[in-house]
């Protein structure tokens, strides 16, 4: 679920402001857990060690998920304020809604909120999980 909220803000939710730059996550204490590094089309993924992980490629409102080794994982749609994620197999499994006031809130397949994000002025991003809770930072 994790990748599915860190793709969501990196690709869909800032769009042409993270591409130029990279972006750190944290835990709810301030460990680095891993970063993710833009060069146009493709963020890729890495570890807090700095082994790659991953990527994605973007094309218009589409943007495809594979493992480190190339394999596909999964892909995002984009229209209007709504991302929705599929499996490889192209079957839903959750979806977000961005609203205007820097606040993302994630659903899985069935609806459900199983998360959200604030971003601030300054693109620091804060994600919660369904209750509230802070897990994570992103900047």
């Amino acid at each position: 679920m994790r990748k599915f909220f860190i793709l969501t803000i990196l690709v869909m939710f800032f769009g042409g402001v993270i591409w130029a730059s990279d972006i750190n996550s944290y835990d709810k204490y301030g460990k680095k857990t891993g970063s993710y590094k833009t060069n146009n089309n493709k963020t890729t993924s890495y570890d807090r060690y700095g082994k790659k992980t991953g990527y994605y490629r973007t094309n218009s409102n589409i943007t495809t998920s594979y493992d480190r080794y190339g394999k596909k994982t999964g892909s995002y749609k984009t229209s209007g304020n709504t991302t929705t994620q599929y499996d490889k197999y192209g079957t839903k499994t959750g979806s977000f809604k961005h609203n205007s006031n820097g606040t993302t809130t994630a659903y899985d397949k069935y609806g459900r909120k199983t998360g959200s994000f604030k971003t601030d002025s300054s693109g620091k991003t804060v994600e919660y999980d369904r209750y509230g809770r802070k897990i994570g930072t992103y900047k």
